[in-house]
């Protein structure tokens, strides 16, 4: 029994060694001062420099979210631009703090790659983008096409599985980002662009003529896009996972930036007062204060405006909430409660 017993104390030492050697981002970042955050090379509505030369967009705003949470200043995030190829090495060699990019959560990415997805940000699928000048109205038509793919990507998986469940075939034009696929498409190197109907509608966008390219009404596959961290180090998944839920929650509530400053002082709604710090102190949980939340939704929104804001029906990527709204408004946004 002894000698049992002084395995298993080993063992646990073993284990207990091997995850300190990841936990502490939180602490890390508030002793550097800042976030750093991995995100695309840059998609229209998603992730794009302003004139100022700083990023904005859908996803860069989960990283303010995130930075307003701990530091109460959106500024305090640097960003690292990842391509599909170089983005997981990214966050596993400890360069970023997190992804926030148009990054599928998979079984093996969650599992093998060990990452952890900490939520789903946008329900997405793979769709095709043609020029209207081929005519063509399916992509089931696509038999001999060549197609501009983004290498490392789920797309290239779902891709081949399409054509041969469909038994045609298709020459596959390699890229690594968005900017490069938006040239080899305009020059005419591939006759179809397939990535995440959300990034297609972003990129045909940019366009001169947007009209002279459709997307097709195939979509191929479910891509649900979230952020992420590396395995290891759970209070830090806590907080960004629950950040993301804290945008979500006070959409579902009415909480919005404008008036999240007159409901902080107390409401009827106990999970609106949880939330917001009035009530309990969920913030001692996952490290930060009461205010933690308050501080993300001032700076930067609840859900909905972050979407209407970069990437909702008014903008010109003119993306409709869909699957992506409430699940009180006949989308499957869900988030646990605060409580």
């Amino acid at each position: 029994m002894n000698k049992i017993s002084t395995i298993a104390a080993v063992a646990f030492t073993s284990l207990a060694l091997g995850n300190s050697a990841t936990a502490g981002t939180l602490a890390d970042v508030q002793a550097k001062g800042f976030l750093q955050c991995g995100i695309s090379t840059g998609v229209a509505g998603f992730a794009f420099t302003d004139d100022a030369g700083d990023w904005q967009g859908f996803d860069p705003d989960v990283c303010k979210a995130v930075a307003a949470a701990i530091f109460g200043d959106t500024s305090k995030v640097k960003y690292t631009t990842t391509t599909g190829k170089t983005r997981f090495t990214t966050l596993a060699s400890g360069e970023v703090d997190m992804l926030a990019r148009n990054t599928t959560w998979t079984f093996s990415r969650d599992t093998d790659l060990k990452l952890d997805f900490v939520g789903v940000n946008y329900y997405d699928g793979q769709g095709f983008m043609v020029p209207t000048a081929l005519g063509i109205t399916s992509a089931k038509e696509l038999d001999g096409a060549s197609v501009c793919i983004q290498t490392g990507t789920t797309t290239e998986l779902n891709l081949a599985d399409f054509f041969r469940i469909n038994n045609i075939s298709y020459e596959a034009v390699p890229i690594e980002t968005n900017d490069e696929a938006q040239t080899n498409y305009k020059a005419g190197r591939c006759d179809v662009y397939t990535t995440d109907a959300s990034g297609l509608a972003a990129t045909r966008s940019t366009f001169e003529n947007p009209a002279d390219h459709m997307l097709l009404p195939e979509i191929i596959s479910k891509e649900p896009l979230g952020p992420l961290v590396r395995h290891g180090d759970s209070e830090w998944a806590d907080l960004v996972r629950w950040t993301l839920n804290a945008m979500i929650t006070a959409e579902e509530f009415g909480v919005t930036s404008e008036n999240v400053d007159q409901m902080a002082t107390g409401t009827d709604n106990p999970e609106i007062n949880r939330l917001l710090g009035s009530e309990g102190d969920l913030g001692a949980m996952i490290g930060l204060d009461k205010a933690w939340a308050w501080r993300a939704i001032k700076m930067v929104g609840n859900y909905g405006e972050v979407f209407e804001r970069n990437i909702g029906s008014a903008t010109p990527i003119g993306l409709e909430r869909g699957v992506n709204n409430l699940w009180t408004n006949g989308g499957i946004l869900y988030s646990p409660p605060f409580r």
